[in-house]
């Protein structure tokens, strides 16, 4: 239930480390409860309650969250157990945390045998073991262990490390042949570049299987200065380029490489991005056109020639080849033909091409836009009925559209104007049932009278909070898939990065996986960024897979993280704020990534510009010096006594202190003075900033799913709305 805040230390969730992104832009996930079972094999279904949910029957997975003091006595009790799997885990997990905490004859004791019966893990056992006689002063036992690894699990990845840690340099060269993936024989590979940098088959090898790694930006450009490098060379050196976005050094090397469709295009984008050779880049996109005339690619790269093209009508012939062909991209040629007519003042032909975008296209991202701008329109002058009828298609046509639950909701609030105050609980009952993930669920959840909290009363509230646990990945080995539950995370990377080798063309479970597994290593930027991609599959069969996949309450966790838990807790009891708001500012400000830092020198957590810092340690009072904004702690510290200062500016007003953290406390007094006041919909949607507007609806987007994906009580009435699956009401008379 949501509970005022109360005196007493405020206890969110002892979870995993898993991300966010921007509300409205999702596809439906109305069924927010599954079983393991379910989830694995992404059965359709009636939703369960969150309560109810439960992702692994295990009673050691659920300690990771904890450290390793806390967790101590509970391992130890499993331990003694009768043989199970719990036995096991707990015996391996407790055995690390000694060897962690330097104590090697406990974790021996507990190590001993357990390759035997735990044969999942058994290569990591023997690790384990060598490990501790490590600390032991036993170097003969551990060398003996770690060549018991090489013996009995010669192909595994965890003889990677064993190789490593060896340190002979024919196994070294056995590492690079066999497992060039693993992260390991990177640092192998790195050593001997270090030794002599004239290798380029080396480099090579780190192109392809590290270009995700910091530092490969370097590596390719001394690769590039090597003779003799062959056409499909140069294809992994473009790609690496591509994917660390250097497109002008990409499309040189695409550009050497075999002329495939994906190449030419790579090479005329790459070339017209950087800004250089633009009669070269128009080239490419010629011999795209040319050499392979189906090519989806090719649609794309018509589109690039019109962008080009010298005038308006010259882009027109481009244009028309993209609408006759390319179905795809048809949507974008139409707009921007009717753009060329309208700034031509061809009226007519402006006309048909709009005519043509929302009849033939009608299910386009691009007719969705349209149709709301018109909507927008109508609703201006106060044409309600028109306005509803302009959006009532894009909420049935365009459901994955960013506008489709903005749509919707706005349909309910003319409604409410027209005094068909119905249609108007329809609508909001229907953008709660089809679009749960979106900020407009939230507002239409409030204005249908949910306890979800307001504007006005947010900050105050203290939901209550199920405790998450980490998901069995739908990918990789059994032995990844139990480094990962186990919280081994290091381990899990090198296991994970050894199998997946499908990184150029994974499949959704691959992605997700590779997704989860930077998040568990605190990259949570380029973790949800994985994630959250997977929205924009193409296909019809990885859009099917995706919608089935998108309707799992781990998959949308996975989207909204709970870091940092000890710090929120803390500051937020500190400055009575709602912990779930001040988790969803945090995952605006900056993705969790404690260390970043903004052109304009905003840091961390909660993005404190240094200036603010002193200020507010005058205020508090503090040394200034004593703060790193860097450090988690000192900046959520700052971060929410800012956040409580701007609640207070503006009387608790959460929407206000919102806009007013990303703003500015002078840009909000004047839109007070000058925007519409009675509604607070109508002033969101008013707010002049595009960035200050999106920010508040995606902050408040945040707190909604949180609530909706972690409180029992949001969650069952969620559930129970999208069970019920309302109708959108037909029209606006």
């Amino acid at each position: 239930m949501l509970k005022k805040l109360q005196k007493k230390q405020i206890s969110i969730i002892a979870g995993a480390a898993l991300f966010a992104f921007s509300a409205g832009a999702m596809v439906s996930a109305p069924e927010i409860g599954k079983s393991l079972g379910q989830w694995l094999n992404l059965n359709k279904g009636q939703p369960e309650e969150l309560s109810k949910v439960t992702n692994v029957k295990s009673d050691v997975f659920p300690l990771i969250s904890q450290s390793p003091a806390e967790r101590a006595a509970k391992l130890e009790e499993l331990t003694q157990k009768s043989r199970s799997p719990d036995r096991e885990r707990a015996r391996y997990l407790l055995a690390s945390d000694y060897i962690d905490t330097k104590q090697a004859q406990k974790a021996l004791e507990l190590l001993t045998g357990l390759d035997r019966s735990y044969p999942a893990l058994a290569p990591y056992i023997l690790l384990k073991q060598a490990q501790a006689q490590d600390l032991l002063g036993e170097d003969g036992k551990a060398s003996d262990l770690r060549q018991q690894v090489l013996k009995q699990y010669p192909k595994e990845a965890a003889a990677v490390r064993a190789i490593y840690l060896i340190g002979q340099p024919k196994l070294h060269d056995t590492a690079i042949a066999q497992f060039p993936s693993h992260p390991l024989t990177w640092e192998i590979i790195r050593k001997r570049l270090s030794e002599n940098p004239n290798q380029p088959q080396l480099r090579l090898i780190l192109a392809k299987y590290a270009y995700n790694q910091p530092g490969i930006v370097g590596v390719l450009d001394q690769l590039v200065q090597q003779p003799n490098l062959k056409p499909e060379d140069w294809d992994v050196i473009g790609t690496a380029y591509w994917e660390n976005n250097q497109f002008l050094k990409a499309a040189n090397a695409y550009a050497k490489a075999p002329k495939t469709a994906r190449n030419l295009y790579r090479t005329g984008r790459g070339l017209q991005v950087g800004g250089k050779n633009r009669e070269q880049a128009i080239a490419n996109y010629n011999q795209l056109l040319q050499q392979f005339p189906d090519a989806r690619e090719t649609g794309t790269g018509l589109l690039r020639l019109a962008e080009m093209a010298r005038t308006s009508k010259d882009a027109l012939p481009y244009l028309n080849q993209v609408t006759a062909k390319f179905p795809e991209q048809a949507s974008q040629a139409l707009v921007r033909k009717a753009q060329i007519f309208q700034a031509l003042k061809d009226q007519k032909s402006a006309q048909a091409a709009w005519q043509e975008l929302i009849t033939k296209y009608a299910k386009s991202d691009e007719a969705a836009e349209y149709r709301w701008k018109n909507a927008l329109e109508k609703a201006k002058v106060r044409d309600y009925t028109s306005a509803w009828k302009w959006a009532q298609p894009i909420v049935i046509n365009n459901p994955n559209s960013i506008l489709a639950p903005r749509a919707g909701f706005w349909m309910g609030k003319w409604a409410t104007n027209l005094g068909k105050e119905q249609e108007a609980k329809s609508s909001y009952e229907y953008v709660i049932s089809q679009f749960p993930y979106s900020y407009y669920a939230w507002r239409s959840a409030n204005l249908i009278g949910l306890n979800v909290g307001n504007f006005d009363n947010v900050r105050q509230l203290n939901p209550e909070v199920i405790p998450y646990q980490r998901p069995i990945p739908p990918a990789g080995s059994a032995t990844f898939q139990e480094l990962y539950l186990l919280g081994q995370d290091r381990d899990a990377w090198l296991q994970w990065e050894t199998e997946y080798l499908n990184k150029q063309q994974p499949t959704i479970a691959e992605q997700f996986t590779e997704g989860l597994i930077r998040l568990a290593r605190g990259e949570y930027l380029s973790g949800i960024n994985l994630i959250s991609k997977l929205e924009d599959r193409e296909t019809p069969e990885e859009q099917a897979e995706y919608q089935a996949f998108s309707k799992q309450i781990t998959y949308w966790q996975a989207r909204y993280p709970f870091p940092y838990l000890r710090e929120i807790e803390k500051w937020s009891s500190e400055r009575q704020l709602n912990p779930l708001l001040v988790t969803a500012l945090m995952r605006q400000e900056s993705r969790f990534e404690s260390k970043i830092k903004s052109v304009a020198g905003a840091t961390g957590l909660m993005q404190v510009m240094p200036d603010t810092a002193k200020w507010i340690a005058s205020k508090i009072p503090l040394d200034i010096k004593t703060i790193d904004l860097v450090n988690p702690n000192d900046n959520v510290m700052l971060g929410t006594w800012y956040l409580d200062h701007t609640h207070e500016q503006y009387g608790n007003n959460s929407m206000l202190a919102i806009a007013s953290y990303n703003a500015g406390p002078g840009n909000v007094a004047r839109w007070l003075r000058t925007l519409p006041k009675e509604d607070p919909d109508d002033f969101v949607e008013a707010i002049p900033f595009n960035e200050t507007r999106d920010y508040v609806r995606q902050v408040f987007g945040n707190y909604w799913n949180y609530l909706r994906l972690y409180n029992p009580e949001i969650s069952n009435i969620v559930a129970k709305y999208s069970a019920q699956q309302p109708k959108l009401p037909g029209n606006g008379d």
